[in-house]
């Protein structure tokens, strides 16, 4: 019996190394069948398929020195914090589909809370923010 648990153990650890080459990008790699689900919260990879759809604006709503120190590529850059955050938000297309992304997940729910009473109805999220993004393989940019 313990023998079959010892294999199964390292069984689910070869399968579970084998997925940690992948990576996750927001200009290659799969694009989603169709947009998510309004307020949805997308895992990395789910989040980097979705950032490849038609007018979908990849929106990064941490502090200027944050997405200056290193950002998802293409990423447009309103600080969620900042007192002009809902006059840069009027002057957005409520039409389009909005991947919004933080550092920890927690600022981007503001923010979309904020873009929905403003009435934008397209919007969702990565998951635990930047840091999942860098840890399922995703690059950054700095500038």
């Amino acid at each position: 019996m313990r023998a079959g648990v010892a294999a199964a153990l390292m069984l689910a650890t070869l399968l579970i190394g084998g997925c940690s080459g992948a990576t996750v990008a927001a200009t290659s790699g799969p694009t989603a069948a169709s947009a998510p689900a309004a307020g949805s919260s997308l895992s990395a990879s789910d989040f980097a398929a979705a950032t490849k759809l038609p007018d979908t604006v990849l929106l990064d709503v941490r502090t200027p020195s944050e997405f200056s120190a290193g950002h998802i590529t293409g990423a447009v850059n309103i600080d969620v914090e900042s007192a002009t955050f809902p006059q840069l938000v009027a002057t957005l297309d409520p039409a389009k589909n909005y991947a919004i992304y933080c550092r920890s997940g927690s600022r981007s729910k503001v923010a979309m809370t904020a873009m929905g009473q403003a009435g934008f109805s397209h919007l969702f999220d990565l998951a635990g923010g930047i840091g999942a993004w860098q840890s399922a393989g995703g690059q950054l940019v700095t500038g």
